[in-house]
C-alpha cells in the first residue's frame, strides 16, 4: 500500500512530454488553418502548462528534423508550419478522437490476423512489428499469431519494414467451439485498459477539473492529450464481449463535454497569445 504522501495526486498537472502536448496543440490550433505559429508564442503557450522554454525549442528543433514542420522566417522571427506529413499524422489522431471514438459498438464479427515469424537474429525487427501491431490495436493471441477486431489496412502499416513472405494477413470470423469473448480474454489485458480509463476519470471527472492548471487553454491541452493517448492505447474492443459498466463509455461521455466546457474560452485566451503568419501556396 501507497503511504500518504505517495498516492497519486489526480489534481496535479498530467506528466505528459512535451511533444505530446505539441501534438495536440497543433492539432487544435494549427490543423486545416494554412498557417505557422511564432515559436515565441509557443512557448507562452506552454509556460502555462509548466513545459520550459528549453523544452519547447528541443521538441519544435526534433520535430522539424523529423520532417513533421516547416521552418519559416520573417523578420528575426522563426514560425513553425505543418508539413504533409504531419498532417496526415494528425488528422488521424482527430479521426481517433472525434470518429472513431472509444466505444466499438458496430462490429460485425470480423477479426484481422497477423502471424508472423522473423529468424532469431531480426530481434530489433520483430520488436518494431510488435510495437506497430500494438498501436494498430492488435493483441497477441498465441505464438506468432496476432489479432483485432475489425478490418485493419495492415498493409501499409507494415509496408515500411519491409517484411514480405515474413508475415500472413488473413480475415476471419470464430467458429465453435472458439467464442469471440475467449478472443478477447486471451488476446487483450481488458482490465488494464479499463485501469487506464479510470485514472483518466479520476482526474477529470471533477466539478473542477485540474485546479492546478493556469487556466482553460492549458486544461484543454492537457484533456486532449490525455485523452488521444488513451484512445491510440485502445484496441476498440467488442462492446458485446465487454462488462455493461466499462469505464471507456463514461470516460468519452466526460471528454466530449470537457472539450466543449473548454473549446470557446481556450480559443480566445490562444488568439490573444498565438502571432500567426498566413502561409499561401
Amino acid at each position: 500500500m501507497k503511504h500518504e504522501d505517495e498516492q497519486d495526486q489526480p489534481h496535479q498537472l498530467p506528466s505528459a512530454r512535451p511533444q505530446s502536448l505539441m501534438f495536440s496543440f497543433l492539432g487544435i490550433y494549427v490543423l486545416g488553418r494554412d498557417t505557422a505559429v511564432y515559436s515565441g508564442s509557443v512557448i507562452d503557450v506552454f509556460a502555462r502548462l509548466g513545459v520550459s522554454e528549453e523544452a519547447v525549442r528541443s521538441t519544435l528543433t526534433r520535430m522539424a528534423k523529423r520532417n513533421l514542420l516547416t521552418r519559416h522566417r520573417q523578420g528575426k522571427k522563426v514560425y513553425f508550419g505543418l508539413t504533409e506529413h504531419a498532417t496526415d499524422v494528425l488528422d488521424d489522431g482527430r479521426r481517433h478522437v472525434w470518429e472513431t471514438g472509444a466505444v466499438n459498438r458496430d462490429w460485425d464479427g470480423t477479426w484481422t490476423l497477423v502471424g508472423f515469424s522473423l529468424p532469431g537474429n531480426e530481434r530489433s525487427t520483430r520488436h518494431d512489428l510488435r510495437s506497430q501491431l500494438i498501436w494498430a490495436g492488435f493483441g497477441p493471441l498465441q505464438g506468432g499469431l496476432w489479432i483485432a477486431p475489425g478490418v485493419k489496412d495492415v498493409e501499409s502499416m507494415l509496408a515500411p519494414l519491409g517484411l514480405g513472405d515474413n508475415v500472413t494477413v488473413l480475415m476471419a470470423q470464430a467458429y465453435k467451439p472458439t467464442e469471440s469473448a475467449d478472443l478477447v480474454r486471451k488476446a487483450f489485458d481488458t482490465d488494464q485498459i479499463a485501469e487506464r480509463y479510470r485514472v483518466f476519470l479520476d482526474r477529470w471527472d471533477t466539478a473542477h477539473p485540474l485546479p492546478s492548471a493556469t487556466d482553460d487553454l492549458a486544461r484543454q491541452l492537457f484533456l486532449h492529450t490525455d485523452w488521444l493517448q488513451l484512445v491510440r492505447q485502445d484496441p476498440r474492443l467488442p462492446a458485446e464481449h465487454l462488462p455493461a459498466d466499462w469505464p471507456a463509455i463514461r470516460a468519452e461521455k466526460l471528454f466530449h463535454t470537457l472539450a466543449h466546457r473548454y473549446e470557446r474560452s481556450a480559443a480566445q485566451l490562444a488568439e490573444s497569445v498565438l502571432d500567426e503568419l498566413p502561409l499561401r501556396p
